[in-house]
């Protein structure tokens, strides 16, 4: 982004405590991040050299066409290396400015990657890092490794003992005691290599963020893409669920009424027959003979018919758990309170909203408090469970809570995966909290403008 609100971690560190920063674990984590630099960058501008001028001299004779290309996208796996190096100084990592092109082809993710504006700034950043930040971060190192080496010179002359011992050029000395300046300049430079090394990293990550990272302008359009697909995927899965809900009330629903009628109507004419059959044997004085076929044949019509009837009624409960009329008609609540109604739990709700909210938004939170009531039903083993529903904030936040013995592990089924899932399409938020021993809590935070 233009403008990052993480603040540069180094640096918050340095200005937390400055006195007691160079006693931190800081130091050697900044210290080993300009070392990385010191050592990428002499075979980075190396290759970046070799890629310019072949490219730029072949360029004639058009073999020089495909190192210019190379050139142009060597910055993008450097920027991979360059931000796998900040983890050791920064926590908040850098992301991929880059889009996903899952099932892309070579020519089209060369194409793509050319037209990028972050592809040119991760190769103005390889550029950086190969020549200026390299260079800062070999002064800062050398400096180090001498700072360590006065430290060390009380050792070294004594060690060397009696002979002298050439510290500087002119700079001999020839006892311990006469090497302790050089220690003492050793330990200033040592401090100084402390806040230099963090001042030069907190560069390094300032500047890998605004050259590495993702800037608006290059995510504006993938953000509008992405919430128009959102979109025409929520819209996609609405009109799948009307349709499905359409030919069952229409298709399957109105020939199990009709199967219905005709196995009534067969019921009838064959009760028809057999009492015609019944009153000619009676006459005949045959009462005893067992029951006729017409007989026999309306029994197992009449259980068919049963059995229609039954899937019928079935058949209506899965067309209203689709979608259900009342929420059509009277909204969350009324819809929230029919399911607590039925529910073998007792169900408390106190679901109030100022207004009627869009479609997807209600049907969201209607399914995700059943599949919340019938976990509880299932696995809880709870005696009362209350749903709660406000608009607060420009959200509808909606939170289901039962005093079963908690423990729900929301991976282990995919209802409310499905459910997260869909909710996510409106770019909301479903929460589970099930500590062991209960209560379970279900919350759900979606805004009101539904996409």
């Amino acid at each position: 982004m233009n403008e990052d609100p993480q603040p540069v971690a180094v640096w918050a560190a340095l200005r937390a405590r400055p006195l007691r920063f160079p006693l931190t674990g800081w130091v050697p984590r900044c210290w080993a991040h300009l070392l990385g630099g010191v050592l990428l960058g002499p075979p980075l501008l190396a290759v970046l050299a070799v890629l310019l001028v072949a490219g730029v001299g072949l360029s004639v004779v058009g073999i020089g066409l495909p190192l210019l290309l190379a050139l142009a996208l060597a910055g993008i796996p450097v920027a991979t290396v360059q931000r796998w190096r900040l983890r050791l100084v920064e926590p908040v990592p850098v992301p991929d400015p880059h889009r996903r092109l899952p099932g892309a082809g070579r020519r089209a993710r060369i194409r793509t990657r050319l037209r990028e504006r972050a592809t040119w700034r991760e190769l103005a950043h390889a550029g950086l890092a190969s020549t200026v930040l390299a260079a800062a971060s070999l002064g800062c190192t050398a400096l180090l490794l001498l700072s360590g080496a006065f430290l060390l010179s009380p050792l070294v002359v004594w060690a060397l003992a009696p002979e002298s011992v050439m510290l500087l050029p002119g700079h001999a000395v020839s006892g311990p005691a006469a090497a302790l300046p050089f220690s003492a300049a050793g330990l200033a430079g040592l401090l100084l290599c402390a806040y230099a090394g963090a001042l030069l990293t907190g560069v390094e990550v300032a500047l890998a963020r605004f050259l590495l990272g993702p800037r608006e302008d290059d995510l504006g359009r993938q953000v509008l893409e992405l919430t128009r697909s959102r979109a025409r995927l929520a819209d996609a899965f609405e009109a799948e669920r009307r349709r499905i809900e359409r030919d069952l009330h229409d298709g399957a629903q109105q020939q199990l009424v009709a199967l219905s009628m005709t196995l009534g109507l067969a019921e009838y004419e064959l009760r028809g027959r057999a009492a015609q059959t019944a009153e000619a044997t009676s006459r005949a004085d045959q009462a005893t003979e067992p029951a006729s076929p017409d007989d026999r044949a309306a029994e197992l019509v009449a259980r068919a018919r049963g059995e229609a009837r039954q899937a019928l009624e079935q058949l209506r409960s899965l067309v209203r758990g689709i979608h259900p009329q009342v929420l059509t008609d009277h909204g969350l609540a009324a819809a929230v309170a029919e399911v607590a109604l039925h529910h073998p739990i007792p169900v408390a709700t106190d679901v109030e909203l100022p207004e009627r909210l869009p479609a997807p938004v209600e049907t969201t939170a209607y399914f995700t408090v059943t599949e919340a009531l019938t976990n509880a039903a299932k696995h809880s083993g709870a005696t009362a469970i209350t749903v709660h529903g406000r608009v607060v904030g420009g959200r509808l936040v909606v939170q289901v809570t039962d005093d079963g013995r908690g423990g729900a592990d929301p991976a282990a089924g995919a209802g409310l995966a499905g459910l997260a899932d869909r909710v996510a399409l409106l770019r909301g938020r479903l929460m589970v909290t099930s500590p062991k021993g209960g209560p379970t809590t279900l919350r759900l935070e979606v805004p009101c403008s539904g996409s």
